[in-house]
């Protein structure tokens, strides 16, 4: 009785939903992908449904270093291998090297939220989509997805796991956070397609993650299993509506994530990638979803400490999975997906299916008529337009959230001997872009003060800056991405920061997550600039200077002065204009 209660719960919040926009393909895939179906034994269309992990260097396992991917190609004829690290050349090398050797063309994946450069040496790393999200600028993204989707083509790579469109609500989240556009549901679901149809303009699949969203979590799903514990109107209200979107504008894949929500499965330790009611029931049957899936990675702990050794790959397919992503063992996986099919768990017609709609996939999106990566000029390739593009994202989303002392908008050099601005680089021991700017355009003393120093150092600076300087700019530098410990911060740092505010006219510029800004929402004068590289460092001395607006929105609530929205926006050298409303 409860089951058929949960099942027309779950009907009744989707009955409304417009009908997605359904995979198609050609009759050259499905004639290319039947007839390729037909020269493989079992065991090959069994691996057809796994993709490795594969570096050229020592990384969090498991790993298939390329002598071990050989022997997988050899023996079990795999589905695709997903690049971690190493350097653009050496793997386009092996992507050459393994395309050739493969019975069954393979496809290529990578997990490249912020592009090539979060996995490979020698690539730039674009803008998080949390700084992506506070620029508040959909084609913005949209030529971000662009400039992604071009260099997974130049590599030789079919799949992007991207873009996540988790609804990051909870900011204690340990694993999404800056991964996320942002806490309001319609701006994730904006950016989210924007940047699909940049990959996919570009002919690669893009891979909205993670089903049935990763936002309001406190447990690192690579540890263990997170727990929601929410109702269905509650999911379907927020966390579903970006993977509904999603779905009704085509994406081509989706990740289903490693969660424990008993609103759609009560069955104890059973993760949603594993769930039949969640795969299957949701996201196939009332989503109306026909796209490929991928789960995440079947060797992070928040499944494999329940399913251990190849049930979770049997478990991954009876729940309605595709592709399985970066299994443990391939030959304990295929024969427990050969033990699943004998007990009536699994059906051959089943693994048949889902190989044939790889293969079509396969052909779709380039791996059947994959050409060797020209590797002449490969890096410079791949770099190619990033600066640019990172230079307009950082101009756009760098967020003014108070400006009490008009006195710093603009801040322009003293004009009088002995009106002097310090500026004070915390978390740094030496100069960076921001300071040599700040040096530069205002004349700064500049003192710089690590998460290392001790009370004696902490003393002496605070001394050393009290009525001196007229003013003091603080850049908070290199503290953690993530929450735990207040993201790195030290307690020294903070009592410096505050007690040189509580005497001088004082503004803050912090280079990082901009949760991070909870500590400081009684400053007077504060800026959060999302990121610490030179490019974001370079326009936050524009901006401070007048030569550029402040225009960004803070697209997370950081405490109750600045909720998610908030940001103060300005014309070029003049006194801020009043936040939007």
């Amino acid at each position: 009785m409860m089951k058929r209660l949960c099942i027309a719960g779950i009907t009744f919040f989707f009955l409304l939903q417009s009908l997605p926009a359904q995979q198609k393909f050609s009759p050259k895939a499905i004639q290319w992908a039947d007839s390729v179906f037909n020269t493989l034994n079992d065991d090959q269309r069994i691996a057809q449904l796994m993709v490795l992990r594969e570096s050229t260097y020592s990384a969090q396992g498991p790993v298939y270093y390329d002598s071990l991917i050989r022997e997988m190609i050899q023996k079990y004829n795999i589905g695709g291998i997903c690049l971690f690290q190493g350097t653009p050349v050496k793997q386009a090398q092996l992507i050459n090297e393994f395309q050739a050797m493969a019975k069954t063309p393979l496809m290529v994946a990578i997990d490249g939220e912020w592009g090539l450069g979060m996995r490979l040496d020698s690539i730039i790393s674009l803008n998080h989509p949390m700084m992506v999200g506070a620029a508040n600028d959909s084609l913005l993204v949209y030529e971000y997805g662009r400039l992604v989707g071009r260099q997974m083509k130049r590599i030789g790579v079919q799949v992007n796991y991207a873009p996540v469109v988790d609804i990051n609500n909870n900011p204690a989240n340990p694993v999404i956070n800056d991964r996320s556009f942002g806490e309001n549901k319609y701006n994730v679901a904006r950016f989210g397609l924007a940047y699909m149809h940049g990959l996919q303009d570009e002919g690669i699949i893009a891979c909205a993650k993670h089903f049935p969203g990763h936002g309001d979590v406190s447990v690192d799903s690579h540890k263990d299993l997170p727990e929601i514990l929410k109702s269905m109107s509650q999911l379907d209200t927020l966390e579903l509506y970006p993977f509904k979107r999603m779905i009704q504008e085509g994406v081509a894949s989706i990740m289903i994530a490693h969660l424990y929500i008993p609103a759609i499965d009560p069955t104890p330790n059973t993760a949603t990638s594993i769930s039949r009611a969640n795969v299957t029931g949701l996201l196939r049957e009332k989503l109306k979803y026909d796209g490929l899936t991928f789960t995440d990675a079947l060797g992070m702990k928040g499944v494999s400490k329940f399913f251990p050794g190849g049930t979770i790959a049997a478990q991954s397919l009876i729940a309605g999975n595709d592709m399985l992503c970066l299994p443990e063992d391939v030959a304990e996986s295929i024969a427990a997906i050969r033990a699943a099919i004998d007990s009536g768990k699994l059906s051959w017609n089943d693994i048949y299916e889902k190989c044939k709609k790889v293969l079509r996939y396969k052909y779709e999106y380039g791996s059947a008529t994959f050409k060797p990566v020209n590797l002449e000029h490969l890096t410079s390739d791949l770099n190619e337009g990033i600066n640019a593009l990172k230079t307009r994202i950082a101009r756009e989303a760098i967020t003014l959230l108070k400006d009490s002392d008009r006195d710093f908008f603009p801040l322009k050099a003293p004009d009088t001997e002995g009106r002097k601005i310090a500026y004070i680089g915390v978390g740094i021991n030496e100069a960076n872009a921001f300071a040599n700017g700040l040096q530069h355009s205002l004349g700064t003393d500049n003192f710089y003060y690590s998460y290392k120093e001790d009370n004696r150092r902490l003393a002496s600076i605070i001394e050393l800056i009290k009525n001196r300087y007229d003013k003091v700019v603080i850049g908070l530098h290199g503290y953690n991405r993530y929450p735990a410990n207040q993201f790195g911060i030290s307690e020294n740092a903070l009592e410096m920061i505050r007690s040189i505010a509580a005497n001088n006219k004082t503004i803050l510029f912090s280079f990082g997550n901009p949760y991070a800004n909870q500590y400081f929402c009684n400053a007077a004068n504060l800026v959060a600039c999302y990121e610490d590289d030179s490019l974001t460092q370079k326009a936050a001395v524009d901006m401070l200077t007048g030569r550029i607006p402040y225009k960004g929105t803070l697209p997370v609530t950081v405490c109750p002065q600045y909720p998610s929205g908030s940001g103060i926006h300005t014309d070029i050298g003049l006194l801020p204009k009043a936040t939007p409303e």
